[in-house]
């Protein structure tokens, strides 16, 4: 009899697998396919539908700062290919609501709407609210922009795109919302904090374990929108 899926955010273990070396594969290629093989976390992913090994990090930061309610309006940003909204809208009942948006393409998913768009531009942002039917209550931002390998320039860039989105929280979030997103560590998250302690009752930041140990990636969590 075949085992059960973990609950909730753990992952399996498994059996290492060897890749052969295709000579048309570059190394860096050689490695991420590697590693994808051997995440527990991307074959928890699979195993139980969700559509990215991302999911697991949300489910991991609700669980410790619960973020999600049933009744909630999330807007999801850079939301393809949906692995946070599947979690949301797990959490969120008849009630809630979902807008995934995407500069990219996205395939259907039951009960979030799906934007595809620049979450900058002012026809975007009337959009969102239009599907929401009111102000969020919750932004998501697991945005990140291609690296470079450069590790200075990736935390400048994953920062300003942070920023960008806090922008854009404060534009539609409702008094008491929450913002989450997703940030490098390298030296100006300060000033990201001090923003964001403005704007936000609560600010605290995180890495959950779904986030691989080699990683610099955390996430910012802040609650009690001021409004």
């Amino acid at each position: 009899m075949p085992k059960p899926p973990p609950k909730r955010g753990a992952a399996p273990r498994g059996t290492h697998t060897n890749v052969k070396t295709a000579r048309s594969r570059s190394n860096a290629s050689q490695r991420w396919l590697l590693r994808q093989l051997n995440d527990p976390y991307v074959k928890a992913a699979q195993a139980q539908g969700w559509r990215s090994r991302a999911a697991f990090k949300l489910i991991e930061l609700d669980e410790r700062f619960k973020l999600l309610k049933p009744g909630t309006r999330v807007v999801d940003l850079g939301a393809a290919p949906g692995g946070w909204s599947q979690v949301a809208l797990r959490t969120l009942g008849e009630r809630g609501h979902v807008v995934a948006l995407d500069l990219l393409p996205m395939d259907t998913l039951a009960g979030a709407t799906i934007l595809q768009g620049d979450f900058q531009d002012d026809a975007t942002e009337a959009a969102v609210l239009e599907a929401l039917g009111g102000p969020a209550d919750l932004v998501l931002s697991d945005m990140a922009p291609n690296t470079t390998g450069h590790a200075a320039t990736d935390h400048l860039r994953i920062m300003d795109l942070a920023s960008l989105a806090l922008d854009f929280a404060v534009k539609v979030l409702a008094p008491g919302g929450g913002f989450v997103a997703k940030v490098f560590q390298g030296g100006s998250e300060k000033a990201m904090l001090e923003n964001l302690r403005r704007h936000f009752a609560v600010v605290r930041h995180a890495k959950p374990p779904a986030s691989r140990k080699d990683s610099s990636e955390l996430y910012v969590v802040a609650t009690g929108f001021k409004g």
